[in-house]
């Protein structure tokens, strides 16, 4: 009896692979309950999560990288979780990236092209680094062929893309003034296809993980805000989720980074904390397994994920100011008005406390008088 000849490659789902590599149901249920806890979903949603890892094939994926240096990449791999970056990394199918693939030269080429060939509209594009347009593209050349040619062909049939770190999002360093090799971002350039922004330099591992396996899970890609980012990471300010909030909201700021009051660990608005007018999720998920992150190793937010962060004044130097209690308020005068309004607060509850206790001194004779007992 001969065997049916196969027609269609069989390609094994995530969880399959995962189970391949020595992960246990329950730490596969759990890694679907911690992703499930960082996307904000609901109880119900780390089931969804598990049911999509368990039934989906692997997303083919091209990993594309231009003017960067690769931090975004080595901030994925380092994760500790390791579901994050010893699987899913390798298990979303990772068919092609300059910086850890296997094949080189005319082979690399050809994975690159097998990819896109073969699932057209099917697989995923991350994309580290900015897009340099002047002189022709001649500032990142990879095979005779401009980074704009080759961001082109490889998107043209994709089914998203995933733009990782500031530069990929915005630029970054390399298009800051004046910037000379007319560093572009992704999403200027790309039309018609879905864009996703994770910036960061680098992003938190974590939240790179949560938008591949949003994608995974969903089949379409996160709520995004008016900067392209997933609401589910970027929606907050780093000064909202601050451990050091209490000490801004009292006035009491590091004025330089060897006082007293860096050793204290006052707020760092200052000494240029850009964490009022930075949306990221490092004050709730940190780094390196939520041990820190760089508030909390005593420097001030720089503000990465903002765009065009690098021309947005010295980073040591703060802003001169940004809106707070309803009004543009200075740090100088954010103390006083803590101040004013914790005064005003006490005076407030002394004047009702007096107002209540007279009410009730001045009810006890009638009280007294309508029980006919001048005892009670």
């Amino acid at each position: 009896m001969h065997k049916p000849a196969i027609d269609a490659e069989v390609i094994p789902t995530i969880y399959d692979q995962m189970v391949s590599r020595g992960v246990n149901r329950r730490d596969f249920l759990k890694f679907c309950a911690w992703i499930g806890a960082y996307l904000g979903l609901e109880n119900s949603g780390a089931a969804e999560v598990a049911t999509a890892l368990e039934q989906k094939k692997r997303i083919p994926v091209v990993w594309m990288h231009f003017q960067e240096c690769t931090c975004c990449s080595e901030s994925f791999l380092r994760s500790t979780h390791p579901i994050v970056a010893d699987i899913l990394l390798d298990k979303i199918s990772l068919d092609y990236t300059e910086t850890i693939m296997a094949p080189s030269g005319f082979q690399a080429e050809k994975s690159l092209h097998d990819t896109i060939t073969k699932y057209k509209g099917e697989y995923l594009v991350c994309i580290e680094g900015s897009i340099p347009l002047a002189e022709d593209g001649i500032h990142c050349c990879i095979g005779g062929r401009s980074a704009k040619q080759i961001l082109e062909e490889v998107c043209q049939d994709a089914k998203a893309i995933v733009a990782w770190g500031n530069c990929a999002c915005s630029g970054c360093v390399q298009a800051s003034k004046p910037n000379p090799t007319q560093a572009t971002p992704v999403h200027e350039l790309i039309a018609g296809k879905p864009v996703v922004n994770v910036p960061g330099c680098p992003p938190i591992a974590e939240v790179m993980a949560g938008v591949l396996v949003h994608l995974l899970t969903f089949d379409r890609i996160p709520q995004l805000d008016s900067l392209g980012r997933p609401k589910a990471f970027y929606s907050r300010r780093v000064h909202d989720t601050c451990y050091r909030r209490p000490n801004y909201d009292a006035g009491l700021f590091v004025e330089t980074f060897d006082d007293e009051n860096a050793k204290k660990g006052y707020c760092l608005y200052k000494v240029g904390c850009r964490g009022p007018s930075t949306y990221n999720a490092c004050g709730v998920m940190r780094w390196n397994g939520g041990v820190s992150f760089p508030i909390q190793s005593g420097h001030p937010c720089i503000g990465c994920s903002e765009a065009k962060f690098w021309d947005n004044g010295p980073f040591y130097s703060r802003l001169a100011s940004f809106p707070g209690f309803g009004i543009e308020s200075a740090a100088d005068k954010i103390g006083l008005a803590a101040a004013a309004a914790t005064v005003a607060g006490v005076a407030a509850h002394a004047v009702l406390t007096n107002v209540r206790k007279s009410h009730e001194i001045g009810e006890q004779p009638g009280e007294q008088e309508s029980t006919g007992n001048p005892n009670s």
